[in-house]
């Protein structure tokens, strides 16, 4: 039961980040199930790898890495779901990811487990 309340909070997250960033699209509520999805499961595969081999630079940076990686997971789910989820470009999805994580951390600090 936690694992679909995830699911559509997920998709609720990813709705409203379409909703609030201008240049990002989502199909509907239904592919922005799917789009949290792609996003996360790009960004535990290809992201953990990223950020494995770039840790050294990473760390100089303060983490600054980590988030382009981030934008980047973004942007390669926008390829790999077509015209279902569409972000503009680079910025739109440096906005995309800095608004969801923002709305992720307000539901995550109300959700009590």
């Amino acid at each position: 039961m936690k694992f679909i309340i995830s699911l559509l909070l997920t998709g609720v997250v990813v709705a409203i980040a379409c909703w609030i960033v201008p240049g990002a699209h989502v199909a509907g509520f239904g592919w922005a199930i799917v789009t949290g999805l792609v996003i996360g499961f790009v960004n535990a595969t290809v992201g953990s790898i990223l950020r494995l081999f770039t840790f050294p630079l990473n760390w100089l940076t303060l983490g600054l890495i980590s988030f382009i990686i981030t934008v980047l997971m973004v942007l390669l789910s926008d390829s790999l779901l077509g015209s279902k989820f569409d972000v503009d470009g680079f910025w739109t999805a440096a906005l995309f990811a800095i608004v969801v994580a923002i709305l992720e951390m307000i539901i995550g600090s109300t959700s009590k487990d």
